[in-house]
Parts: C-alpha cells; structure tokens; sequence
C-alpha cells in the first residue's frame, strides 16, 4: 500500500502554492494539495508523512493563514509521524528574519514529537539572521527557498531535496 503524503501549506503570493505544487507533482499520485486555507487542520494527522510549506512575512511573522491556524496546530497528534519543511523568504529584503516562520513551526513539530527530517545547507544563501537554523548553524531546518531573489534555484533546489527525502520515507 502507497503511503499517503500531505503536502500542507499556505500561501499569499502564490510562492508557497507553486512551491507545493511542483512538490506534488514530482511525488506523483501518493501525495495530496493541502491548503489549509481551505481545509485547515482537518485531516493532518490522517497523512503518513507531513510536508509542511510555511513562507515568513514581513519582519519574521507567520503567514496570515499559518497565522489564523496557529494555536490550534499545536494540539494536533504528531507524535512519531515523519514530516519535513520548506520555508520561503527573501534573504536580501529580511535577512534578519530569512525563514524564521519555518524555524516556529519546527519547534512546535518538535513539541508534538513528529519526527523532522530534510534539513538543507546555508551554502549559497547571504542573509543576516535565521530562527530557522539547525544548532550548529550549517543547516537550515528544512528547505530553503527565496523566490524573490534566487527564483532560477528554486526548481532544481526542490528537486534535490525529494531525492534526499525519498529514501528516508521510503517512497
């Protein structure tokens, strides 16, 4: 049996969306659009794996819809469950806050004990500061991506990173 990939985002600009499209179709059939503008938290904890999409805004603060579902998304049963994260920024614009949307959400998946896989090198990016940062400063907690100033990266970033998420979640 296939198992079932949520991929969950939201999105304003549409960044966020295109992301999590192209994220899905390189998945093919197992994988699921998950706006939660639209559906919210229902049916989340129902996916095998969680793909969380989550673009920072401004000086660092959550997306509207990200924003409006927040303090309920951190009851949700994720103990266990294998998830991964793409965040967006602009590094040039905000690089006090590059993705620092993403690094919250994945302090709240590591409060619900999900198990967060897919973290992504800082090499290539120039930004000043990063919520989103593992401990030792050389990874980013998930995938990385700035379509405001590195746009032509973004596909092929994407790519890498579903090859290195497959194996792990054993797609």
């Amino acid at each position: 049996m296939s198992k079932q990939v949520g991929v969950i985002y939201g999105s304003t600009t549409g960044n966020t969306e295109r992301a999590a499209e192209l994220i899905v179709e390189q998945l093919g059939s197992q994988a699921v659009l998950h706006n939660i503008v639209d559906l919210g938290l229902e049916g989340i904890a129902d996916y095998d794996i969680c793909i969380f999409g989550i673009p920072t805004w401004d000086f660092g603060e959550l997306q509207e819809d990200w924003q409006d579902i927040w303090n309920e998304f951190s009851h949700l049963d994720l103990r266990g469950k294998p998830c991964a994260l793409f965040g967006l920024g602009d590094q040039i614009g905000y690089g006090e806050w590059f993705l620092d949307a993403m690094g919250l959400l994945h302090e709240l998946l590591e409060t619900a004990e999900a198990v967060v896989h897919g973290k992504w090198p800082v090499a290539g990016y120039e930004f000043e500061a990063s919520k989103a940062l593992t401990e030792d400063g050389e990874f980013f907690v998930g995938l990385a991506l700035d379509d405001d100033c590195q746009m032509a990266e973004s596909d092929e970033r994407i790519a890498e990173w579903l090859v290195q998420l497959k194996p792990l979640f054993d797609l």
